[in-house]
């Protein structure tokens, strides 16, 4: 099955746009230390 773009809206208080990086069996990225806590989102933008 082909990723078929969408468009998606959200509200926020701050955003980030990193590249997901290789870590054990998975991906990650790291967001700033004062988010920890708190709910966040992560979107893929690439197909």
């Amino acid at each position: 099955m082909k990723d078929k773009s969408m468009q998606i809206k959200m509200e926020g208080y701050e955003v980030v746009e990193k590249k997901a990086e290789p870590g054990g069996n998975s991906a990650r990225i790291y967001v700033p230390k004062h988010w920890a806590g708190k709910r966040v989102r992560a979107v893929r933008l690439d197909p």
